[in-house]
């Protein structure tokens, strides 16, 4: 069969992006092909995660691509204000699209556009059609009626100041502003001195934010702080997955054999909707995977991904209390509660490795929503509507 590259990747986001970069590293002979529909790569987001994320050795070859660091992080809480240490990190696209642009080379396409693809093609608008020993597809998540979830909605700011703000760490959950349509919190990260990005932040039924409404906010919020907005940088809009519950064979079964990463293949955290750790981990595997053949590939990403959502069985069952146990407004109670919790607890929350212990002290004593409520919506076992 004719190749012409042993790995096409389809989509330059997070995902694809550390998959190639690693392959890389490991296998610097393949002959390697990104494409992308827009301008540039990567897209315009900012990824975060925590430094316990990850092992040591993938915290060693990620840490190029890191753009900011800190050591500790606040929540903030109508009851409760809490500081925790521990290295929380940022990527920005800018930067992470300037370290694919200088790996890949012209072997990066943007303004490309494609029409169809499958496990070892890819047929371009143009109708050109390109051939590869394995084609990975890391395009987004598709709608499918497989998953219910639920999403976290935000609308970011990059603002430069007319004074420095004062934040040595971020503010990963600032949930004493007005609620509004469901749990709201304010995510404040300081860049520089006097560099901010603020976004406003909903776990809300639906994907969409209104952004007038959301600029709004941020305005009030950067004026209760005291800052003093001067110029507007940039601005991003997300809407990350929030799995309550679901049937991972059938919506694996969609993907028909074709090669998969990030969101596409279901990979993030149920609850946080982080989605770096996941990335890192895939493309730690693939990287070492020889030959990189599309059957290989689609079996190994398949086990992986049905391993994670094994593994995530309990934040799911945490979501559903989130979202379907009491009123939307009063779903902070339930995130104060959690942020009480031992330190040690939170982190292995955030890196989706609870122990059976941590999953008892989570449950244990009332919870902050009407009882009935909590226990049907913990044990739903119901097919999820569609989304």
């Amino acid at each position: 069969m004719r190749t012409d590259y042993d790995v096409i990747l389809v989509g330059a986001g997070l995902a694809n992006g550390l998959i190639a970069l690693r392959l890389r590293q490991s296998q610097p002979q393949l002959r390697l092909l990104m494409l992308e529909r827009e301008s540039a790569p990567a897209g315009n987001h900012t990824w975060s995660f925590h430094r316990d994320d990850l092992s040591d050795d993938q915290f060693r070859w990620i840490a190029p691509y890191i753009s900011h660091q800190w050591p500790g992080y606040q929540v903030r809480f109508p009851a409760l204000h809490r500081t925790f240490t521990g290295g929380y990190c940022t990527i920005t696209s800018e930067a992470f699209a300037r370290h694919l642009t200088d790996a890949l080379g012209d072997n990066l396409w943007t303004h490309c556009s494609v029409q169809r693809v499958t496990p070892e093609s890819v047929t371009l608008t143009d109708n050109r059609t390109l051939h590869a020993a394995a084609v990975i597809d890391g395009r987004g998540l598709q709608a499918t009626p497989h998953l219910q979830r639920g999403y976290q909605a935000f609308v970011g700011q990059e603002w430069q100041l007319t004074a420095p703000h004062g934040l040595t760490q971020p503010i990963l959950m600032d949930a004493t502003v007005n609620q509004q349509q469901g749990y709201r919190f304010v995510y404040t990260l300081p860049l520089t001195p006097e560099r901010l990005l603020i976004e406003d932040t909903h776990y809300i039924n639906t994907p969409s934010l209104a952004p007038r409404a959301a600029r709004e906010n941020i305005q009030a919020y950067a004026q209760q702080q005291g800052w003093q907005l001067d110029r507007l940088l940039r601005e991003e809009h997300g809407s990350l997955p929030i799995t309550l519950s679901g049937d991972h064979r059938l919506f694996w079964q969609e993907q028909r054999g074709q090669p998969c990463s990030g969101l596409r293949a279901g990979l993030f955290h149920a609850t946080t909707g982080y989605s770096l750790p996941s990335a890192v981990s895939l493309a730690d595997h693939i990287a070492h995977m020889q030959p990189l053949s599309a059957a290989a590939l689609a079996q190994h990403t398949a086990q992986f991904a049905a391993a994670q959502w094994r593994s995530q069985r309990f934040f799911r069952q945490l979501n559903r209390m989130l979202f379907l146990a009491g009123k939307p407004e009063q779903r902070w109670q339930v995130m104060q509660r959690f942020y009480r919790l031992d330190a040690g607890l939170i982190s292995r929350f955030y890196a989706g490795q609870l122990r059976l212990s941590d999953k008892a002290r989570i449950l244990c004593g009332k919870p902050p929503v009407p009882v009935g409520e909590a226990l049907r919506a913990l044990f739903m076992t119901s097919s999820p509507r569609k989304t």
